[in-house]
């Protein structure tokens, strides 16, 4: 006999989330995700002028402001037609490499290894060890990194005035311009948070773990020894099998990051046993399921619109279900890679598909991919020259801003009439990976890898099920933003 449960809220979770489990002899037969805090930002914008959106959409999320603001800066730049000079797009690129990092870091250490200090695993070989290294607010990790993370995020001190919130990041570039003193102080903050991660997340060199081409070279590299908080990961990871756990679609997106001259640090791309060219004109938003009133068949978002009803036969979630050419996607750092064609990440989804661990070590390997990026990029700016120019809108027009932030791919839609903003519609990397169901059925990322992992309509939850869900690092204010 099937039963349901209904887990949640959850801890370490940006934001509320609820689970309704359908439990069948021991396995989860279906998961609904359920986002359940409408919060209304889309609303908020209109009427508004479009340089107001440049003070609001930072305040979706806390912790991911900067990527808020950069697609709002972004999307505004393509409405008004304006390209920002070099040094304001290397500014842009270092503002949200520094939010993105310092994401990475908190997802490791404070959201996601915490769960492997639980009784659930006493009597494990590695369990004494990751109570005393993760334990949330008493381990040594979390202790040790909190201070390294914060002396790094002194870099949105000089980039952007203030973290967050920051206004620094506009459509033609940056209003922060740095004097030759300040990038110095910038490389001496970059050298000491490499050496951070290379003698305590790593144990190796930044260039050796980005090089790292194969599961086999990961499992070799592992073996070796050299100490590092990857290595003790692997080892776990290794004994409770995450390379089989939390698989989803295998369809991954990415909008593409860091923008650099002529080209992108990770092009734009979809991948689904190969790669394809990204088609942003067939996202749609799909509310079959979500507390929104219908409006017939599924919008692209630049047409869209967001109208809260309270009660909706079907729907459970506050957030909608966006497709892309009506398929689910999965976006993050995996897919980020797994789109740029890295080699560790096409390996790790060819051997058990995106899985938990493939996810976690994802959003590792960026970290060793992107801050020598950032030491090369503060090598290119040029005190002296023009750091952001003027932007004019005209009264009727309408942009885009896609980027990536640490969760994955975020989109703005921005439609200008008479001079003031028409519509606004945002979709987050959450919104993507956290979707309910669609008209056809569907389940959206979340639920499809939660489907058939062991549960009891009584007893605790397996630890898996956190896992699983911790492993997209949910952001939940900016799913329903």
């Amino acid at each position: 006999m099937s039963a349901r449960r209904v887990v949640g809220p959850f801890n370490r979770v940006e934001g509320d989330l609820e689970i309704s489990l359908d439990i069948d002899a021991g396995r989860v037969a279906a998961a609904y995700v359920n986002s359940p805090l409408y919060r209304g930002f889309e609303q908020i914008l209109q009427g508004k002028l479009p340089a107001d959106a440049l003070v609001l959409v930072p305040r979706i999320c806390g912790i991911c402001s900067v990527a808020q603001s950069a697609a709002a800066a972004l999307a505004l730049a393509d409405a008004a037609g304006t390209v920002p000079p070099a040094n304001g797009r290397l500014a842009a690129n270092l503002t949200l490499a520094t939010e993105n990092l310092a994401d990475h870091l908190t997802h490791f250490y404070l959201f996601f290894m915490p769960d492997f200090a639980r009784a659930d695993y006493a009597g494990r070989h590695w369990h004494a060890a990751a109570v005393e290294r993760f334990r949330a607010t008493v381990g040594s990790a979390p202790n040790q990194m909190l201070p390294a993370r914060a002396d790094f995020m002194r870099m949105m001190g000089l980039l952007a005035g203030k973290w967050p919130h920051t206004l620094a990041v506009q459509p033609g570039g940056s209003t922060r311009p740095l004097q030759s003193s300040e990038i110095y102080r910038l490389h001496r903050t970059l050298r000491e948070f490499r050496g951070f991660l290379e003698s305590v997340t790593f144990g190796a060199r930044l260039e050796h773990v980005a090089a790292l081409a194969s599961r086999a070279e990961l499992d070799h590299w592992r073996g070796q020894g050299g100490g590092g908080d990857l290595r003790a990961f692997l080892a776990i990871a290794a004994d409770l099998d995450l390379w089989r756990l939390g698989r989803a679609t295998d369809r991954f997106m990415s909008y593409g990051a860091y923008q650099e001259q002529g080209r992108r640090l990770f092009p734009a791309g979809l991948w689904h046993h190969g790669a394809a060219a990204l088609d942003i004109g067939t996202i749609d938003e799909d509310i079959s399921h979500a507390w929104y009133a219908a409006a017939g068949l599924p919008q692209h978002p630049g047409a869209g619109s967001t109208l809260p009803v309270t009660e909706k036969d079907g729907a459970y979630s506050w957030c909608k279900a966006p497709r892309l050419a009506g398929q689910v996607v999965e976006t993050g750092a995996l897919a980020r890679q797994v789109v740029a064609g890295h080699p560790l990440a096409r390996d790790m989804v060819a051997a058990g598909g995106g899985s938990v661990a493939a996810r976690v070590v994802a959003r590792l390997v960026e970290l060793a991919l992107v801050l020598p990026a950032m030491e090369r990029w503060l090598t290119e700016l040029a005190p002296g020259e023009p750091w952001c120019i003027a932007t004019q809108l005209a009264d009727e027009t309408s942009g885009v801003g896609l980027i990536e932030a640490a969760r994955g791919s975020l989109g703005h839609w921005l439609t200008v009439r008479r001079g003031r903003i028409h519509n606004y519609q945002i979709i987050a990397p959450t919104t993507w990976n956290f979707s309910p169901r669609d008209a056809a059925g569907q389940p959206g990322a979340l639920e499809q890898a939660l489907a058939g992992l062991p549960a009891d309509a009584t007893a605790p939850l397996p630890a898996a099920i956190h896992h699983v869900v911790r492993s997209f690092d949910p952001c939940m204010v900016c799913t329903v933003h």
